[in-house]
This record gives C-alpha cells, structure tokens and sequence, in this order.
C-alpha cells in the first residue's frame, strides 16, 4: 500500500468510527440545513476535521477540496477531495446507508487514489491508478452481465433543482423498460463504489459535485467499467454529471441520456 493510499485509508476508518459512535445519537440541534433540503451535521463536521488532521500531516504541500468548506492551498498541484460524510441524509434518519469518500487527483488532472468506506457493513473499497479495485482486500470488477431483464441500476434523484425533472423522468421510465429494476441508495459513492464491484450493472445522476464522485469513478474504472458525463466525455470534471457501467451498460445508459438530456446540455452551454 503507497504513503497516499494508506493516509487515505487510515483517514476513512477514523471517519467511519466517528459515525458508528453517533449513528441514533444526534439532537436536533446537531443539524443545520445549509440550503434547502441539504444538510450538514456536527458529525459531518467532526469527520472532516478527522480526515483532513490525517492528510495534512502526511502532505502538507496538498490542496484540499472539501464537501463543509476545509481548505489548503498547497504549492504541489495535486488535491485531496474529500466527503466526509456521503448519505447525510441517511444519517440524520438513522437510515444505516451512508459512507466516506476520500480521493486525490493529481496535478494532471487524473484522479490517483480513491477509497471509499461504508461503516455500517466495515466495506473499505480502495483504487490506485494502474493499480484495480479491491473490496476489503480482494480485486473486484464491474458487472459481465449482458442480458437487460436481469440488469439492476443505481441512480439519485433530484432533490433541490427541479428545472431537470422532466428528462429525469423521461430517463427513468426508459430505464426501468430496460431492467429488471432501480435502485436508490441516497450515496452516490456507495453507487459507483457498487458498481465498481458487480452489485449494480451502472449508475447515473445528473448534477454531482466532485467530493460525491471522484473517488468513486476511479474505483469503477479500475474495475473495468466505463466513467463519462452523460455527453459522453471522459472529463467527468467538465459538468459534473455521472454515467457508469461496464462495456454493455454504458453505452445503454449513454443512448438513453443524450436523447432525454440533450436539452438541458445545451441550456448549460449557454446554446
């Protein structure tokens, strides 16, 4: 295991007991709305102090990109992007599907390192660039499943900007006809994390930040699937905007998303 990989392992597992420690603890007055409908809790708070302490004693020349706002300006050019708590939601119902997403991107852009801890289930997923996916220590691969009555899909839903809705819709219904289900687990990590590993054939969702995915999208890639926006683009950076699967679910999820999004692409471009 390299320095970066194991700084970001230990900073999940720190993380992860944090919550385990206050999962059905929180008051009220713990929780904070940062705008509508998004949340942020003192254990958010809590885990990304833990994580980031973690990090910056090993590479304090790192910048940091953090879901609650800790920033380093660091002179290296590479970033540690950071959720702390992925699922807050999740978490403040005592709903037990929630995780921590560490990952860092390098000064060329290419994401290096990716880890990804469900507490609740102690599942640590963990990539390197070059280096495959492991779950728990053992190489996982995406999906080789090629029939679509038997594909199950992960996705999120519009929860604060509803302009999007209709093609949301429209996608889903095209889905669910080429399916045998859907999926919402309300952690984007945890979705591409399940993806990576088999359990979901892909994953879509439109409008992520990069603390949601980054780490995320490594894993599925060294996994062997595919990870691009829904224009197809493998700068998933560019519009923040999710597609994943192997090499039969991707194109499938990509068609579907061209023709329902196509719109909304050209509203963001300002066309």
């Amino acid at each position: 295991m390299n320095r970066e990989l194991d700084a970001a392992v230990r900073a999940a597992r720190a993380a992860g007991a944090i919550t385990l420690s206050r999962l059905g603890e929180l008051s009220q007055p713990e929780i904070v709305e940062k705008v509508s409908k998004d949340f942020v809790t003192e254990v958010d708070r809590q885990c990304e102090a833990t994580i980031t302490s973690i990090i910056m004693e090993q590479f304090p020349d790192d910048s940091l990109l953090c879901e609650e706002g800790t920033l380093n300006d660091g002179r290296s050019g590479r970033t540690w992007i950071i959720d702390p708590l992925d699922g807050t939601l999740n978490f403040i119902h005592s709903f037990p599907v929630f995780s921590i997403s560490i990952a860092l991107r390098g000064a060329d852009g290419d994401l290096l390192t990716g880890v990804v801890y469900q507490p609740v289930l102690d599942e640590l997923f963990t990539a390197t660039k070059g280096g495959g996916a492991f779950l728990n220590g053992g190489r996982i691969r995406v999906s080789d499943r090629e029939s679509k009555e038997i594909f199950m899909f992960a996705t999120g839903l519009p929860f604060r900007e509803y302009h999007y809705l209709d093609a949301y819709v429209a996608m889903m219904r095209e889905v669910i006809r080429d399916s045998a289900g859907i999926r919402r687990a309300g952690s984007a990590a945890i979705d591409l994390a399940y993806t990576a590993a088999g359990r979901f054939d892909g994953f879509w969702e439109y409008r992520l930040n990069p603390w949601d995915f980054s780490a995320g999208v490594l894993l599925v890639r060294e996994a062997g699937g595919i990870v691009t926006g829904f224009d197809g683009s493998d700068d998933v950076f560019a519009h923040s905007s999710i597609l994943a699967g192997s090499s039969v679910t991707h194109p499938l999820l990509l068609d579907i998303a061209r023709r329902n999004f196509q719109g909304e692409m050209l509203r963001e471009r300002g066309c």
